[in-house]
């Protein structure tokens, strides 16, 4: 699998990274602009969004096309000599868990914004989201290896708490690569009630991933939310530039100029996300892709979507193909 960090311009044509800000000026700037629309546009959709554990029967009602035909309710539709299916409530209070890459990889960012504001931005909102709906939240974070973990709470405080986490953590050095199969095999052994995972990463990582992501598919609802660049695609003709691995510390200089080595390089990164996809698929997760220069809502929304698509389908417990569990949102 091709590990290795895309290229950045030279260190004097990059500007200088301002202060991360606060934790309570990210939560406060967020919900203004992106919370307080989502908790208005999910209102009806919420319960498509994630689960809890309980079902309560709520009403009867005329089966429809994308019915799940377990729900049918045979005695009913014997004696009204049309098919009925039950509903149920959903109980909606339950935790979910963060598992956050914030290895060296994710600073990496061609544009204005790095993956790692994207996954700080993301968590922020879908924290908040659901602790206001009174639901649980906690968080593995990984640097070199796993080294916190934010036990599930509720409340505004304890978003504040996961930010500040995430933000005030020392700069790793090189660490040698990412090894996610060891934040996968600690959320194993941590989370043991089942739970909505949500595992926040760009999966630039050695392999053996796989079979845990599986694991912990099977046990709870885990949902792969991609961050990416576009400069991890497609390169640009930015001359001679030096690239670094920033997880090995390697460094080369490379001839950006050279159409025959940028064809290359795309043809290296479509293989890469070929094989990524398939290996969230064959794991059984659903997949949330955010670019660093996409619509935070917009992301959200086309998952809740995806979500709602998923939930209809006969046997909607099991995975979905390839084409239906993939949502990129990539403009």
């Amino acid at each position: 699998m091709w590990t290795r960090t895309p290229p950045v311009p030279p260190a004097s044509a990059t500007p200088a990274l301002a202060p991360a800000p606060g934790a309570e000026h990210v939560l406060r700037r967020l919900e203004w602009t992106v919370i307080r629309r989502l908790d208005g546009l999910l209102q009806g959709d919420y319960r498509t969004l994630l689960r809890g554990a309980g079902l309560d029967l709520a009403d009867l009602r005329e089966y429809q096309h994308f019915d799940d035909v377990r729900h049918i309710d045979w005695n009913v539709t014997a004696r009204l000599q049309q098919t009925h299916v039950r509903v149920f409530t959903e109980d909606r209070e339950m935790s979910a868990w963060f598992l956050l890459d914030l290895s060296p990889s994710v600073d990496f960012g061609s544009g204005e914004q790095r993956k790692r504001h994207v996954s700080t931005e993301f968590v922020a909102v879908l924290a908040r989201l659901l602790t206001r709906h009174g639901n649980r939240v906690g968080a593995l974070l990984y640097g070199a290896g796993v080294d916190t973990v934010i036990p599930p709470g509720g409340g505004r405080r304890h978003v504040l708490h996961l930010l500040h986490a995430m933000q005030n953590r020392p700069l790793a050095g090189d660490t040698g690569g990412t090894r996610l199969h060891e934040l996968l095999a600690s959320a194993a052994t941590v989370v043991r009630r089942r739970s909505t995972l949500f595992v926040v990463s760009d999966f630039i990582s050695e392999p053996d991933w796989e079979r845990p992501l599986g694991e912990l598919a099977r046990r709870h609802d885990v949902v792969a939310v991609r961050l990416l660049d576009p400069m991890e695609l497609d390169l640009p003709d930015l001359g001679l530039i030096p690239i670094r691995d920033a997880e090995t510390g390697e460094q080369l200089m490379v001839d950006t100029h050279d159409a025959g080595f940028r064809k290359r390089f795309a043809r290296i990164a479509a293989q890469r996300e070929a094989e990524l996809r398939q290996a969230l698929a064959r794991a059984g997760v659903d997949t949330l892709e955010l670019c660093t220069d996409d619509d935070l809502v917009a992301s959200v929304l086309r998952f809740t979507d995806l979500r709602k698509r998923r939930s209809r389908l006969p046997g909607a417990g099991a995975s979905v193909s390839p084409l239906s569990a993939h949502l990129h949102v990539a403009a």
